[in-house]
């Protein structure tokens, strides 16, 4: 399989950077956030789509948990997640192979000021919502301005960003910024556009299972069940079917999410075909748990798909607007009394790439020795208020395997004295005499996670720290955390290669006391949002890796998680009937997200 190389792109993103200097705004097939996008104005499909790919068949996918809505655009109810990309569309959509790049969509064309203070659509004439009914520039403001201002949190940031949206022809629309942006034009091509009609006499923020979307993407909500499954169908006059964008995409005629109580009933569902698709995340059951009958006879096939995106990050959060996570010695003894190599050969079999940082496995992430160059200048201003490590160099600790952890707990409580915890009678005491303890907080069915914290609270014991785990239902849990009710959560936020404006919900200050939005660990730094806003308005390519690399040092020396492991590679089990293209983008696993270009084909 062919995997693109990201550096070679960004060297292609940094020449046309470089060439489009003093370029005037005009009519553009496509937008790049450096330069101008990599496919012509007359490609005729995404590179790592299959043109010929032939339609029908079904994919049935697996989600443990349950749903109690069918809005994905407003924080109430807990919604699959998947219908925000299958049930919906935006004015541009993006290719894969490219970290920065959109090409239009429901937009024929895009135009962009070069002071990148207003983006400019043209919406293409055939557009059609799943009625039939033209999409208009009427649908398309009203989508904005409603998603801006009831919409999930995860829209509000961007939208404070837009100081005006207008009509500006029969088809054109254009939103002007508050401030210049290079970023901006590329968020507000992302946002799904909704039929205004279908909400007139509904209350958008409050609606729930009571209303069926009417959208404008290949596939429609043809049947559900509340908390059991969810059924969409390949639109049969779906309207850019023939879109270069689209060919060879979103061709399997039906696709059904089916969701169960924990991952155990999943698997058996798997092993007995009533779902066709599987992404492991375990290394140790990938290798041992994959030899049932199905597998044998070659009726499921297991695939390896590697990629180039950023590990992301994925642990346990702590959330420090509890007074005991606020001090960073506390944090850092949690994450010197974590003893991965232990749990990683007990659940991976030792197998398991640890997280090293957010941007990890990628060119994105910060090196571990000291601070230099452009990094080191662009931190220089805020050393005052940066955690011991973010200059210096900072790196997790290494156990040497065994179980008790010796160096590490010992650490820890070299730690946790120096903060003003002593050891009473066997108990962590803190200033005020009381016990330190806390709750890990986990949704039901995560069995792994669940597994994590039992060996976790086990090495916390030997510091004289009780905790308590606490599994909750999905509805539960999301309540909890949107408003911040929690000590320690499972945390799990992936990153790409083009990190931007969402930076700011996951840890801009901002957000820190906005409920319901990414931030759950309470992050509020002056050298976070100021690496944000550099990213953000860099003009070259050696001040956005630097910028990102910065970002990197300060988030991961806050140690506002303890980190577990990432896949370097999606390790796929599905229907040997499922195939998807041999030539992969650099987010190779992309191809996980089903269908978008897999097919269905009797082998």
């Amino acid at each position: 399989m062919a995997l693109h190389c990201f550096t070679k792109i960004l060297a292609t993103a940094a020449l046309a950077l470089g060439l489009a200097g003093g370029a005037q705004a005009q009519p553009m097939h496509g937008v790049a956030m450096y330069g101008e996008p990599a496919l012509p104005p007359d490609f005729r499909h995404l590179p790592y789509a299959n043109p010929d790919a032939p339609t029908g068949g079904r994919i049935v996918t697996g989600e443990v948990g349950s749903f109690d809505s069918l809005n994905p655009h407003i924080r109430r109810g807990s919604t699959p997640w998947q219908l925000r990309f299958l049930a919906y569309e935006s004015l541009m959509g993006r290719s894969y192979d490219e970290p920065f790049s959109l090409y239009g969509l429901l937009a024929e064309s895009v135009e962009v000021d070069p002071d990148h203070m207003w983006v400019e659509f043209t919406l293409r004439p055939e557009a059609r919502f799943s009625d039939g009914s033209p999409v208009t520039v009427a649908d398309v403001i009203w989508s904005y301005e409603t998603l801006g201002t009831e919409g999930h949190p995860r829209y509000l940031n961007a939208w404070g960003r837009v100081a005006s949206i207008e009509q500006t022809g029969d088809r054109s629309v254009r939103m002007t910024f508050t401030e210049p942006d290079r970023e901006l034009a590329l968020i507000m091509g992302l946002r799904p556009i909704l039929q205004a009609a279908q909400w007139q006499e509904t209350d958008f923020a409050e609606s729930g299972l009571d209303v069926i979307p009417i959208a404008s993407a290949p596939y429609v909500i043809d049947d559900f069940e509340a908390g059991r499954f969810v059924s969409l169908r390949r639109n049969p006059d779906y309207w850019g079917a023939e879109l270069p964008f689209r060919r060879g995409t979103n061709v399997i005629d039906e696709i059904r999410l089916e969701f169960f109580a924990d991952g155990t009933a999943m698997f058996e569902a798997f092993t007995s075909g009533v779902i066709t698709t599987i992404r492991e995340t375990n290394a140790a059951d990938w290798a041992t748990r994959y030899d049932f009958p199905r597998v044998q006879s070659g009726e499921v096939v297991l695939s390896e798909v590697p990629h180039e995106r950023p590990s992301g990050i994925i642990g346990f959060v702590m959330n420090t607007r509890r007074p005991h996570f606020a001090d960073w010695r506390v944090r850092e003894a949690m994450i010197q009394a974590f003893n991965f190599e232990f749990v990683n050969q007990t659940l991976n079999g030792g197998v398991a790439p640890r997280i090293t940082s957010y941007f990890s496995n990628s060119p994105l992430g910060m090196s571990h020795g000291p601070a230099e160059g452009r990094v080191a200048e662009f931190l220089a201003p805020f050393a005052d208020d940066l955690l011991p490590g973010a200059i210096e160099g900072y790196s997790l600790p290494v156990s040497d395997g065994s179980e008790r952890n010796r160096a590490g707990i010992r650490e820890a409580l070299r730690l946790m004295e120096e903060a003003g915890y002593t050891v009473q009678e066997g108990v962590m005491t803190g200033p005020d005499g009381q016990p330190f303890t806390f709750e890990i907080l986990l949704q039901n069915g995560s069995s792994e996670n669940e597994a994590i914290a039992n060996i976790y609270s086990e090495a916390l014991e030997r510091l004289g720290i009780a905790v308590t785990i606490s599994s909750i239902d999905p509805a539960q849990y999301r309540e909890r955390t949107d408003a911040f009710d929690f000590d320690m959560t499972y945390y799990a936020r992936g990153l790409s290669l083009s990190p931007g404006n969402e930076q700011r919900l996951y840890w801009g200050c901002e957000m820190a006391g906005t409920e319901g939005s990414r931030n759950l660990m309470g992050a509020c730094n002056p050298a976070i949002d100021a690496m944000t806003e550099r990213l953000l308005t860099s003009e070259s390519q050696e001040d956005f890796l630097a910028a990102t690399r910065a970002l990197d040092r300060v988030l991961t020396s806050q140690r506002y998680v303890v980190p577990f492991w990432y896949n370097p590679i999606a390790r796929i089990a599905h229907d040997a009937n499922l195939h998807y293209p041999e030539t992969l983008p650099i987010y190779g696993d992309w191809i996980n997200w089903q269908p978008d270009v897999w097919w269905y084909a009797e082998d």
